[in-house]
Parts: C-alpha cells; sequence; structure tokens
C-alpha cells in the first residue's frame, strides 16, 4: 500500500488550476493558541493527513508552546473542521477569527511547519511569565478605552502592516519585525509606565507575548484587543459601532488586505501618490512586498525597477538560469532602513 504523502506534491500552476475549478466556497479563518503540545512533529503528521481529507489550504505553525493557523476551508467542510479541533484535547473550544473580506482565494496550498515558536519573538520565555498577559478587551470596551486621555494605544505590527492602516492616534514602531519591535515599544513606553496602555495587532497573538513582555517590565494597566483587528472589525458591524480603526488590515496569505475603513493611509512606494495596494514584485527573483498604485503597475508591469521589468519580460527558461540558487522569500519594502536605490530612482522619474 503506497503511503500517502504529507507535504505538497503539485506545482503552484496546477495548485492554481485544481483552486479555480473548484464548484464550493471557501471561508478563510484563523486561530492560534498558547498550549503544550509534547510530540510537534507527530501532531503535524496527524493535522496534515486529516486536514487534506477535508480540503484545508493554508499556512499553519506548530511548536512546543502552541499552534498558530491561517486557512482556508471549504464551506461544507466548515463544520467537520470545528468538530475535528473540538475533539482534540488541545484545541477545543479555540476561538476562529472569520476574514473579513474573502474571495476564497487566500491559499493555494496546505503548509503545515514544526516551530521553534509559533511567533518568532526572540525572546526567553523562562525569563518572565508568559501567562501574565494584559487585560482582554472586546470591540466596545476598546473603543471605550480609545477616549480615555490617559490611554497610549500600540500598534504591535511590522511597519508594512500599519502604514496601510490603523488605529487612531496609535504609536508606530517602524519595525521590520515583531523580534525587532519589543523593546523599540520598551523604549517608548519607558517614562510612560503610570498610563494605560492599550496593545492591538491582527488576530491578537503577537499581543500575548507583547503585554506579558511589558508587565514583566513594570507595566501594570495592560490591555490587549481581543481576536485583534479581524474581530474588532467582526463586532463593530454585527453591534453596529462606530469604527476607530482607519484604512486597511494587512493579513498574510494571498489577499495581502481587508478592508476596514475606506481610507487610504499610504503612498505607493514609487511615485508618491497615494495608494494603499501591497504587491510581490512580478519578477520571482525578487518578490519584494511594497506598494503600487495602478499607474506604476502599467508603467513597470507589476515590477519594482526597470531592471526587475526587464527581467520578468526574458522567456521563463532565462528567468530561471538568472534565479538558480537565490532565496527572495520574505523580502519588504522597509522603512525603518535606509530607502532602497530602486525606489529613489522612480521618484526622480
Amino acid at each position: 500500500m503506497t503511503k500517502k504523502p504529507l507535504h505538497n506534491i503539485y506545482s503552484k500552476e496546477i495548485l492554481r488550476q485544481k483552486l479555480e475549478s473548484e464548484s464550493v466556497s471557501r471561508r478563510t479563518l484563523s486561530f492560534y493558541r498558547y498550549v503544550i503540545i509534547s510530540d510537534p512533529k507527530t501532531m503535524r503528521d496527524r493535522l496534515y493527513s486529516d486536514w487534506e481529507d477535508l480540503g484545508v489550504l493554508g499556512r499553519i505553525y506548530i511548536a512546543r508552546e502552541g499552534i498558530n493557523a491561517q486557512l482556508s476551508v471549504p464551506e461544507p467542510n466548515f463544520a467537520a473542521l470545528r468538530e475535528y479541533l473540538d475533539g482534540t484535547t488541545e484545541f477545543k473550544e479555540i476561538p476562529f477569527k472569520i476574514a473579513v473580506e474573502d474571495d476564497g482565494r487566500s491559499f493555494l496550498k496546505l503548509e503545515i511547519k514544526v516551530r521553534e515558536k509559533i511567533v518568532a519573538d526572540g525572546l526567553d520565555d523562562g525569563s518572565f511569565d508568559v501567562t501574565d498577559v494584559g487585560v482582554h478587551l472586546s470591540a466596545e470596551e476598546f473603543n471605550r478605552k480609545l477616549e480615555s486621555s490617559d490611554a497610549l494605544v500600540v500598534d504591535v505590527r511590522n511597519h508594512y502592516e500599519s502604514e496601510i492602516g490603523h488605529f487612531e492616534g496609535a504609536l508606530l514602531p517602524q519595525a521590520d519585525t515583531f523580534r525587532e519591535e519589543l523593546p523599540m515599544i520598551l523604549d517608548l513606553l519607558k517614562d510612560q509606565k503610570d498610563k494605560e496602555i492599550l496593545m492591538y495587532c491582527t488576530g491578537g497573538i503577537r499581543c500575548e507575548k507583547a503585554s506579558a513582555y511589558l508587565r514583566h517590565h513594570g507595566f501594570r494597566k495592560v490591555y490587549q484587543l481581543h481576536g485583534g483587528i479581524i474581530e474588532y472589525a467582526a463586532e463593530i458591524r454585527r453591534k453596529g459601532l462606530p469604527s476607530r480603526f482607519k484604512g486597511k488590515n494587512f493579513v498574510f496569505d494571498g489577499r495581502l488586505q481587508e478592508t476596514i475603513g475606506q481610507e487610504i493611509l499610504s503612498e505607493c512606494h514609487q511615485c508618491g501618490n497615494s495608494s494603499a495596494h501591497h504587491i510581490n514584485c512580478a519578477n520571482p527573483a525578487c518578490h519584494v512586498l511594497f506598494i503600487q498604485c495602478e499607474s506604476c503597475a502599467e508603467k513597470f508591469d507589476h515590477c519594482c525597477s526597470e531592471e526587475c521589468k526587464e527581467i520578468h519580460s526574458l522567456p521563463e527558461a532565462e528567468q530561471r538560469k538568472l534565479r538558480k540558487g537565490k532565496s527572495a522569500s520574505n523580502r519588504h519594502f522597509s522603512k525603518s532602513r535606509i530607502r532602497p536605490k530602486v525606489f529613489e530612482l522612480h521618484r526622480k522619474n
């Protein structure tokens, strides 16, 4: 009997064709939980085998400390996924964050990885109590706290996330990674320990560590938005509440963003015109994430520079030769460092 492969075996083109040919709609959701998983590798293989049968696509991280999942599931199998998780001791009654906007094309494949941590934070968890987290606030409670003159709002996300959308009056650390951001936040707030600190992130997971980190450093009035921006958007729509979040919510899947407010807060990284459209450079050897307006998308053929545009126009075989042995994953336009020359040149043209 042939053993079932516990990893993707199809090309991106085939995966896209399979997704496009589906006759059912999909639901995109995310969830996380800090919980001890005694054997992450065994858990990983079990989830892959069972979730593939349910048609789950997505990116899931498993570690001894828990699970962090962003995925999509065919609508007819949504209840089965809920039942599956409730039947697994570690994940029983785990809260779902349902996508605000969903075209069903958020993921192409199922990818489950075993990691040291479910979020890379660079912290020594043994040096402080990671369970001593801030007070969780609903959207309604968060809005009420925002009206207090004694409150400081802190965005616990990377700069390319907060650039396109954030809460009114929030501190926006210009960090490239969560690992970099934690000491930045501590420095920004070092003289504010008597203030109420309101923290938020995409789905709540980064606030769990960040709030415990602040409490460890002497901050006592620490609050965090329950369920993050995703749950905030759902609750304000459900209850008819005013939204204090402006612009778009960055998400780590094929959609790249969800619209929460209609405001455009950011600029095209190439020409400076108003835009909130994130895109990965069409040259696979580059693949840098940046903001590009419609005009520059047409001018540069969805690439970040003339050089990448020229490479992108070459036959695929030549492109493969040029990018052989090179990695272009997880690269993004960096505001926290010197602006890349390609974007400076475009501004002068």
